[in-house]
C-alpha cells in the first residue's frame, strides 16, 4: 500500500461551486435549512420520460460534477480500463441458459460474442431449427439506454409480448410479434410496468399493469389483440397510493392473480386465465400487517402467509370455491427463525425455499406433508429455484453458487432426490476456486444480536490486519444479501482485498423478525449492525480502521452515508451508488412515487412528530458532521425514479460545505435510471468506476491480481 494520502493530487482541483438557494422547511416545530432544494425540478415527471427537458440550471451543474470526477479520478483511466477486461474476460460473451421446456417447444436465452442484449430463442423440443424470437441488440436500435422487461411467449406458442424501456424511468412499451412472420402487430401499450404481459389461457388477450403519470403501478388492464390500446378494459384499480400491483399467474397456468401490495399488508384477486372477462374475485380483504400470496394445485388455493403471528410465514392451503380466511386450514406450520421465502405448487409435488440463519434450503414435499430438503455443504452459498413454464413435472430446476463457486443449474428429481448436473457457469479467463478462503463469522450488535458476514478472501492474504476490505451491505425491506458467486468482485479479491457482505438487520437474512428489528423506531439497528461488522473485521485480523471501504446501493446508500456520518474515522472511503439520503425530505413529500408505500418502512413524518424524529436522526443528508471524512463517491441517474438524481447531487454538494477531508465526487449518469446501464458491457464499465475508486483509496491502484490458470 502507498503510503501517501489517497487522492491527495485532487487538493489542486477546485469542486464545483454550486449556488445556494436557501429554502426553510417547518415540520412538528422543527425548522430545517436546504441550500439545495431547488436542485429538484419542478417538471420532473416530465425529465423521467424526456430527460432533455431537464432545467439548464441543474444540466450545468450536473455536467460540472461530472467534470469535476473525471478531473480527479483522471489518473485511473487506465486503471478502469484494466478492471474492465478482467471482468470481461470472466465472462463467456456467447453464454446461454439451459433450456426450458414447455409443451413442444424448449425456450431460453443467449447471446452473442460482443453483445450487450440477449437473443430470445426456441426450437422443437423433439428436435429441430432454432427460431430468434426477440433479439436484443437489434431492438436497442442505436437507443441510448435500452432495457429488457419481459419477453413471454403465448400459451398457443405463436406469438411473443415484449416489454421495453429505452430511457430508464421504467415505463415499459409493449409490443406484439408474430413468431413465425416476425411482423410486428399495431398493438402498442405505453406506460406499462416492467413485468410486461400476462396471457389469458385461449391467447387472444392479455393482462398489464399500467404505471400512472407518477410511475406507481396502479392500473390492471385487459388488452384484446387486434383492438385499440386505449379502449383497454381496466380488470382492477388500486386507490391507496401507499399499494402497488402485482401481477402474475399461476404454476398450473388455471388462474391470474392480481396482488395489491403494500410494505407490510396485501391481498389478492383471481380470474380463470381461460375466462378473462370476468371479474376478478377477492380471496381476502386486506388487513393491516397480513400479508397473503396465494398459488393453486387442484381444487385448493395454497397460500404464503404472516397471518396470526407467523412472522416467518406458513403455508395454509383454502378451497378455490370458498377461499375467504375462514377457511384457511395450516399446511406448513410456522416456524420461528425459519422464514418461507417462496413457494412453488406442482402437480405432485410442492417446493418452498426457506432461510435460516443467513442460509437457504429448498424443501420438496409432496401432498401427504412428506418433505425433505436437498442438501449442500460449503460455509455460504446462494440457492435459486427456477419453476418453468410446467407444472406437470417431477423435475425441479435449481442454481446453486458461493462467493468462490460459478453458479451451478442442476435438474432434481424430486421422486428419486437425484441431481444432474446441467451447466457450469464458465470463466473463460479462468477461474480457481482453490485459492479463495469462504468464511462466515458473527459480529456482536446492540440488544444481543448476531450479525452473520460473508467474508471472500484470497487464501494467501494475510490475517494481520494489513489487507483492505470493502465492506457491502443494504438492510433494508426484508432484502436478504445471497452468498453468490460475483465474478465481477473478483479483481478486488485478486488484489487482495478482503470482500465481506454484512447480514444486517433490516434485511430478511435471519428470518422476517430480523427485519422487523431494523425498520421504523428500531431503524439504527441497520447502522450500527454495520459499524459492528467493520469493528468484527478489524477484531478478527482481517483489516484495520482506515482501510475499510463501505459500499451500498439505494437504500444501502442511505446504510453507508449514516454509518460514515455515526463514524467517519473507522473508514477509508465511501461508495454510493443511487444512495437513499435526502430522506427526511424525500419521504415527506407525498408527490414523489414511492413516498406513500415507504411511510410503513420508514415513518411518516408528515404526520407523526415522533416519526418525524427517528429519520431526522439518521437522515444523512441532515446529519453531517463538521469533521474528516474519507474520500466519498456517489451515482446517480437523471431518469431514476426510485432514487431521484438530486438525493446524491444535494448529499455531494452538502458534504463540501459542512464537513473537511474528502474529496467528495458525483458521477451522474445523464442517460440511465436506477440501475444504471441494462447492457452488459456498459454495467462493467460502471462497475470499474466504483473499483478504481476503492483501489486509489487503498493505495494500490498499482497492484497485481493474482494469476488464474486459464480455462
Amino acid at each position: 500500500m502507498s503510503d501517501r494520502a489517497p487522492f491527495s493530487d485532487a487538493s489542486s482541483i477546485t469542486p464545483p461551486a454550486v449556488e445556494k438557494r436557501p429554502v426553510t422547511a417547518t415540520q412538528h416545530g422543527v425548522s430545517r435549512n436546504d441550500n439545495y432544494a431547488w436542485l429538484r425540478d419542478e417538471n420532473w415527471q416530465t425529465v423521467l420520460r424526456a430527460p432533455d427537458a431537464l432545467d439548464g440550471d441543474i444540466r450545468a451543474m450536473l455536467e460540472a460534477e461530472n467534470d469535476y470526477y473525471a478531473a480527479v479520478t483522471e489518473d485511473l483511466e487506465g486503471l478502469r480500463k484494466a478492471l474492465m477486461a478482467e471482468m470481461r474476460g470472466r465472462i463467456k460473451e456467447d453464454d446461454s441458459s439451459v433450456p426450458q421446456k414447455d409443451g413442444a417447444w424448449l425456450y431460453w436465452t443467449q447471446f452473442r460474442d460482443g453483445g450487450e442484449y440477449p437473443l430470445y430463442m426456441r426450437k422443437p423440443a423433439g428436435g429441430g431449427d432454432e427460431q430468434v424470437l426477440f433479439d436484443g441488440d437489434k431492438e436497442r436500435n442505436g437507443s441510448e439506454f435500452f432495457d429488457i422487461g419481459s419477453v413471454a411467449h403465448s400459451p398457443d406458442h405463436r406469438l411473443v409480448a415484449y416489454a421495453v424501456d429505452r430511457v430508464g424511468s421504467e415505463f415499459f412499451t409493449i409490443g406484439v410479434r408474430n413468431i413465425e412472420t416476425g411482423e410486428d402487430y399495431p398493438d402498442v401499450i405505453e406506460s406499462a410496468d416492467d413485468s410486461g404481459a400476462v396471457w389469458a389461457a385461449d391467447s387472444s388477450c392479455f393482462f398489464y399493469i399500467e404505471r400512472d403519470e407518477n410511475q406507481r403501478p396502479k392500473r390492471v388492464k385487459r388488452h384484446t389483440l387486434g383492438e385499440a390500446p386505449e379502449n383497454d378494459a381496466v380488470v382492477y384499480e388500486e386507490q391507496d397510493n401507499g399499494f402497488f400491483l402485482g401481477l402474475s399467474k399461476s404454476q398450473s397456468g388455471d388462474y391470474i392473480f392480481i396482488s395489491p401490495t403494500s410494505q407490510i399488508t396485501s391481498e389478492a384477486w383471481y380470474l380463470r386465465a381461460d375466462n378473462p372477462e370476468t371479474a376478478p374475485v377477492l380471496i381476502a380483504p386486506r388487513e393491516n400487517g397480513v400479508e397473503y400470496y396465494p398459488e393453486h394445485h387442484g381444487d385448493d388455493f395454497f397460500i404464503m402467509t404472516n397471518d396470526a403471528g407467523a412472522v416467518d410465514f406458513k403455508i395454509v392451503k383454502t378451497p378455490v370455491s370458498s377461499p375467504g380466511k375462514e377457511n384457511w386450514s395450516e399446511w406448513r406450520a410456522h416456524q420461528s427463525g425459519v422464514q418461507v421465502v417462496t413457494f412453488t405448487p406442482y402437480r405432485n409435488y410442492i417446493v418452498y425455499l426457506e432461510r435460516e440463519n443467513a442460509l437457504p434450503r429448498i424443501v420438496v414435499s409432496d401432498y401427504a406433508g412428506e418433505a425433505h430438503a436437498v442438501a449442500f455443504d460449503e460455509a455460504a452459498y446462494s440457492l435459486g429455484v427456477a419453476s418453468g413454464y410446467e407444472y406437470d413435472t417431477g423435475v425441479l430446476r435449481f442454481i446453486y453458487e458461493s462467493p468462490s463457486t460459478p453458479a451451478q443449474t442442476f435438474d432434481y428429481d424430486m421422486k428419486t432426490r437425484s441431481r444432474t448436473l446441467l451447466k457450469t457457469q464458465e470463466v473463460p479467463s479462468g477461474h480457481d476456486p482453490s485459492l479463495y478462503s469462504v468464511e462466515r463469522i458473527e459480529a456482536p450488535g446492540e440488544g444481543g444480536a448476531r450479525i452473520p458476514i460473508t467474508i471472500l478472501r484470497l487464501k494467501a492474504t494475510p490475517m494481520d490486519g494489513s489487507a483492505p476490505a470493502l465492506l457491502y451491505g443494504y438492510g433494508s425491506y426484508g432484502l436478504a444479501m445471497p452468498a453468490n458467486f460475483s465474478a465481477n468482485i473478483l479483481p478486488l479479491v485478486d488484489r487482495g482485498a478482503v470482500y465481506a457482505v454484512a447480514h444486517i438487520r433490516g434485511g430478511a437474512d435471519k428470518g422476517r423478525q430480523w427485519y422487523l428489528d431494523g425498520k421504523l423506531a428500531k431503524k439504527m439497528n441497520s447502522f450500527t449492525d454495520f459499524i459492528a461488522a467493520g469493528e468484527a473485521l478489524i477484531k478478527k485480523g482481517y483489516t484495520s480502521e482506515k482501510k475499510i471501504v463501505i459500499y451500498g446501493g439505494s437504500a444501502g446508500g442511505l446504510l453507508v452515508g449514516a454509518a460514515v456520518n455515526l463514524r467517519p474515522e473507522l473508514f477509508a472511503g465511501v461508495i454510493a451508488a443511487v444512495p437513499f439520503v435526502d430522506v427526511i425530505n424525500t419521504i415527506s413529500d407525498a408527490d414523489l412515487p414511492l413516498t406513500p408505500p415507504e411511510w410503513e418502512e420508514w415513518g411518516n413524518p408528515i404526520e407523526k412528530a415522533d416519526q418525524y424524529g427517528w429519520i431526522a436522526a439518521y437522515s444523512p443528508y441532515d446529519n453531517i458532521r463538521n469533521t474528516q471524512y474519507p474520500p466519498i463517491m456517489a451515482t446517480g441517474g437523471l431518469t431514476d425514479y426510485r432514487v431521484t438524481y438530486w438525493e446524491p447531487a444535494k448529499w455531494i454538494a452538502r458534504l463540501r460545505d459542512d464537513a473537511t477531508g474528502g474529496p467528495f465526487v458525483l458521477r451522474m449518469n445523464m442517460g440511465a435510471g436506477h440501475g444504471g446501464s441494462a447492457a452488459r458491457f456498459e454495467r462493467l464499465e460502471e462497475r470499474a468506476h466504483l473499483y478504481a475508486f476503492a483501489l486509489k483509496v487503498w493505495g494500490i491502484e498499482d497492484a497485481a491480481p493474482v494469476a488464474h490458470e486459464r480455462g
